[in-house]
């Protein structure tokens, strides 16, 4: 029997089915849903004629009314059109859903482009050390940003789950089900979403996909390439930036980003308190099963409270998952041995942070609060600055800004955004306190022009909280034309500053740049964006 092509399974395995399900969905028992899917065929087709004649939309909507609802008035016609964009919505949400059941028959699941590919045509060359040492260094980070345009409620989300496992299993009854589900359940919220919403909506993938993707993943690269040794590379990281960017959004508050990361911490607890209740079941043996008993306890009162004083650690929890690892290896034959690693390679992963919450603010701004600081601490006879310091060249301000430690009292400041940037700052330490370094330590200068744009903020962040040592990365993103064709100087001139280049050997010699694009492209068209971004990179 011939392979199907790529298009052909798309159309049996998603187009077919769509068209069944979709027959479904209009046939439940609600009058609007039946009647919508009914007339909106009949708008699809008047729309296409209308496009074709050259009509213009509101023509097209007049003629629709005209022909198939004369009757209805101004108010009617508006709730139908309503309906008509309802009614879409949720055949996205199904055919997206079909198209997520159907994606590993529709795609080579071990075709080009995938690990088990990568493995293969490594061994068949004789190069699988090379692919090793290369594995043991290469990181990719999946930064996620807010949209809030594009967030569906939890409720969306868990049916749009639930509705595809449904789908893979052919269980009708269950899809019909959470068709009228679907059709019952609203998709929007009337009130704005706040950021921490956008958080916790993002937050939801991380829990249901992210966090067994990933470990899937790297149980892969384990068992498969690292078989005779391990991997210690946390390969994959998250960025997260709802609740830490604040560059353009006033409603990102330190009391929100504090918020965002106590539940980054919660889910990830969550998760591993699940995967420990499963191995529970398993590990029924003398000498583990009261081990895996004394976590299960912990992880959950932990995940209930966690600013729990006096709570198991992420390197603590690790080390107990070794060492319940051994036992079994060394007295029980191995059993469920596969589950065990797979739960000690997602510690490894995620630690107790999940995603590593990233503190983004403008430069200008940045250098805003900064004047207002000086200004500030000079007024109330501080000697951190001398008087004449705005009157510096960049040259000696960056001299002294490299020099400078506090701390600073956050009491001194009156103005109320100079207080919540700074406030920020010793946020990001409390954040690392409470659960790890790397669950916040980047921050991100957006539209960043100069040395100086980089120096006033590794002196903020010096002052606020780290005067010990700055366990943060300061990253400049630089996003015009202008910019971007300055970067190298920029960046020369902070690499041979001795201070910063300190900090540098602090943070294992690396430095992270971002090279931005969308303002890139509002200041000097696509084309010049790209060759100034690519330039940049040289």
């Amino acid at each position: 029997m011939a392979t199907q092509s790529k298009l052909t399974r798309f159309n049996l395995n998603v187009l077919s089915k769509y068209h069944i399900y979709n027959s479904i969905f209009m046939t439940l028992p609600f009058d609007t849903i039946g009647k919508t899917g009914v007339l909106l065929p009949l708008f699809h087709e008047t729309c296409e004629n209308g496009f074709q004649e050259g009509h213009n939309p509101t023509e097209i909507v007049e003629t629709f009314f005209k022909k198939y609802q004369a009757r209805r008035n101004n108010q009617s016609k508006i709730n139908l059109l309503f309906r008509f964009i309802q009614y879409i919505e949720r055949q996205v949400v199904l055919f997206d859903a079909i198209e997520d059941a159907a994606f590993p028959v529709v795609n080579n699941m071990d075709g080009i482009g995938t690990l088990r590919s990568l493995k293969e045509s490594t061994k068949a060359e004789n190069k699988m050390d090379m692919l090793k040492k290369f594995l043991e260094e290469f990181k990719v980070r999946i930064v996620l940003t807010a949209h809030p345009t594009q967030f569906y409620p939890g409720a969306v989300l868990g049916i749009i789950t639930d509705l595809t496992e449904a789908i893979r299993d052919n269980d009708l009854l269950r899809i019909n089900n959470l068709l009228a589900q679907l059709g019952k359940t609203p998709f929007f919220k009337h009130e704005k979403p706040t950021p921490y919403d956008e958080a916790v909506s993002l937050i939801w993938y991380l829990e249901n996909v992210f966090y067994y993707a990933f470990g899937s993943i790297f149980d892969y690269l384990q068992e498969n390439i690292f078989d005779d040794f391990k991997l210690t590379n946390d390969i994959i990281n998250i960025g997260f930036w709802p609740g830490g960017d604040r560059d353009g959004n006033p409603f990102v508050t330190p009391e929100i980003t504090l918020k965002v990361a106590e539940r980054l911490k919660q889910t990830i607890l969550r998760n591993y308190y699940r995967d420990i209740r499963k191995l529970r079941r398993k590990l029924t043996f003398r000498g583990v099963e009261e081990r895996i008993i004394q976590l299960e306890r912990q992880l959950y009162e932990y995940s209930l409270d966690p600013n729990k004083k006096q709570a198991i650690t992420w390197e603590e929890f690790l080390e107990e998952m070794k060492n319940i690892r051994e036992v079994i290896i060394k007295e029980h034959e191995s059993l469920y041995l596969q589950e065990v690693n797979s739960l000690i390679h997602k510690i490894n992963l995620f630690k107790f942070h999940f995603a590593a919450l990233d503190i983004r603010q403008d430069s200008r701004q940045h250098h805003n609060v900064f004047t207002n600081m000086v200004t500030t601490l000079i007024a109330k006879g501080s000697d951190l600055f001398p008087e004449n310091y705005n009157e510096l060249t960049e040259k000696q301000q960056i001299k002294i800004l490299s020099k400078v430690n506090g701390p600073v009292d956050l009491k001194l400041f009156k103005d109320s955004f100079t207080v919540e940037t700074l406030k920020t700052m010793q946020v990001i330490k409390q954040i690392q306190d409470a659960n790890g370094e790397q669950a916040a330590n980047r921050y991100i200068i957006s539209n960043n022009q100069t040395a100086l744009n980089v120096m006033q903020l590794f002196a903020m962040l010096k002052l606020m909280a780290f005067q010990e040592k700055l366990t943060v990365d300061i990253v400049p993103l630089f996003e015009t034309v202008d910019d971007l064709e300055n970067a190298h100087l920029v960046m020369e001139q902070l690499y041979t500053n001795p201070e910063y280049k300190k900090h540098l050997d602090s943070r294992n010699h690396k430095q992270t740049i971002m090279l931005g694009f969308s303002d890139g492209t509002k200041d000097g068209g696509y084309l010049m964006a790209n060759w100034a971004i690519f330039k940049a990179k040289e």
